[in-house]
């Protein structure tokens, strides 16, 4: 999939268009198909080395109760993903001035009750995550099976995104947003979009 280009889906335009009016921006079948499946059974080949996700400095199971696994060098074909983000980030920086330098990403696993209450990814700006993004890679998604995106956006106004698969949710880290409890197994790449200086949580 690697490429020097966004992939053909994201019409560039209407993404910032988005993100300036509302905060956030929705990009339907992100990737070929063969991409998701090919990250997706990359992720299923590491499940045994995903941890409990923590909060800042531990974990905290009535906020989160997700399982993550940062990705680096070793999962090659998440780091596709990273790349594009890397790219699509100069745009945002071109556009807002928001000065990103890096991407840092890791899986997160939903099973069967887990969830993610209600939170922002930069609170009161005491972090350095500007935008965050969540690639959702499970090949099939029904309504009922839970899991889904509740965003309020910078207009507080709120909406429920499903995780529909092959779908790329970009909105601002300042948020508030939580993942609904999940009644099947939710696979995706949560990713930020950040200044510098990284904190690991």
């Amino acid at each position: 999939m690697r490429s020097h280009s966004l992939p053909d889906s994201w019409n560039l335009d209407q993404i910032l268009d988005d993100l300036n009016a509302h905060g956030f921006a929705i990009i339907n079948q992100a990737y070929p198909d063969q991409y998701r499946a090919q990250v997706s059974q990359e992720c299923s080949h590491h499940m045994d080395e995903f941890r409990e996700a923590g909060i800042q400095n531990g974990v905290v199971i009535n906020i989160r109760s997700d399982h993550i696994l940062w990705i680096n060098d070793r999962l090659p074909i998440a780091q596709q993903h990273i790349e594009t983000l890397t790219l699509f980030s100069r745009s945002l920086n071109q556009a807002f001035y928001l000065g990103i330098k890096e991407v840092e990403a890791h899986f997160a696993r939903y099973n069967l009750g887990e969830f993610y209450a209600l939170h922002r990814d930069n609170p009161q700006q005491k972090n350095d995550r500007i935008i965050s993004t969540v690639y959702y890679l499970h090949p099939e998604w029904q309504e009922d099976w839970g899991g889904q995106l509740r965003l309020q956006d910078k207009n507080e106004k709120w909406h429920i995104v499903n995780p529909e698969p092959n779908r790329l949710v970009i909105f601002q880290s300042d948020l508030l947003h939580e993942v609904l409890i999940s009644k099947q197994q939710r696979l995706s790449i949560t990713a930020w979009l950040r200044s510098g200086n990284s904190i690991w949580v």
